[in-house]
């Protein structure tokens, strides 16, 4: 807005411009170059990411690797695609006639941040799509496979499907185990089965539960009672590492998600940072050829 004085002193009506300070052409064509670049590199990366991995046992690289990996080129897509878009926006606005320097400065930087803004949204949207796609038909296949458990399940033993199964068996273990161990096969698997399911969620098993377990395989291998509790030791230990190793697994995992969210976030405050720098570097250089263009002209 203009204030102008006239000729006998007294204050024009002030003069506000019918052009809006927002250009959305050079914003939209912006964000579609940022979205454009980052589906591309987004692919690229994908391609190089699953050479990584491998379903042969010591051919893929581990789970923090990859997720360190995959945190890296999401922050340099994000910072080219930025860059890009940013400087796009920039150099295609229009030229605005008798603004001050430092407001044409704030624009474009605006403008660039505006850009950075839709196309964000944009992939955020598009990977949120992706990945609720892939989430849905691994829960169908979950469900499925449940339902099939669930199947064989309803045709074992109606105390198997209780959760006090296994106090019930407690409560009727014979005090000469041998003999009630060999009656049944399905029988003592069953009860095996439930011991070792309550020990998994308690944490541990019973001396006295590992001594029935080792009298029931003494039954059932024809082994002594010493090798038969050596054996249920054995086999107890290869259950705890499994354990271990899946705690272990899940925490590296934990801890390649936290790096990457952490890193996204990271890169996407400074693609921000680089969108509108790029616009505004991308405003001067337009605004310096237009004048050069004027200035041949004279």
């Amino acid at each position: 807005m203009s204030v102008s004085m006239t000729g006998s002193g007294e204050i024009a009506t002030p003069v506000e411009s019918s052009k809006s300070a927002m250009t959305w052409g050079p914003i939209f064509g912006g964000a579609a170059a940022a979205i454009g670049v980052t589906l591309i590199l987004l692919l690229l990366g994908s391609g190089v990411g699953l050479t990584m991995v491998s379903p042969w046992s010591g051919q893929s690289s581990s789970l923090g690797t990859v997720g360190v990996t995959a945190a890296i080129w999401l922050v340099v897509v994000q910072w080219l695609s930025s860059g890009l878009g940013g400087y796009i926006t920039g150099r295609l606005r229009t030229k605005w006639a008798a603004v001050h320097t430092d407001e044409v400065f704030f624009r474009d930087t605006a403008h660039g941040f505006i850009s950075w803004a839709l196309a964000t949204i944009f992939v955020a949207g598009f990977l949120a799509s992706s990945l609720t796609s892939l989430a849905g038909a691994g829960a169908q296949a979950v469900g499925s496979a449940a339902t099939a458990a669930g199947t064989v399940a309803s045709s074992t033993a109606s105390a198997t499907d209780l959760p006090t199964a296994y106090f019930t068996d407690a409560l009727l273990r014979p005090e000469q185990a041998r003999a009630g161990a060999t009656s049944d096969d399905t029988t003592a698997t069953a009860e095996v089965s439930r011991i070792l399911l309550n020990g998994a969620a308690a944490g541990q098993i019973p001396d006295d539960d590992k001594a029935y377990l080792a009298t029931i395989v003494s039954a059932r291998t024809g082994l002594s009672e010493a090798d038969a509790r050596t054996r249920v030791d054995t086999v107890l230990k290869r259950i705890d590492d499994a354990k271990v190793a899946a705690q272990k697994a899940a925490d590296e995992a934990r801890k390649a998600a936290s790096t990457t969210a952490l890193l996204g976030a990271l890169s996407l405050l400074i693609g921000a940072f680089i969108a509108a720098a790029a616009a505004a570097f991308g405003g001067s250089q337009r605004d310096e050829e237009e004048d050069l263009i004027v200035t041949s002209r004279i």
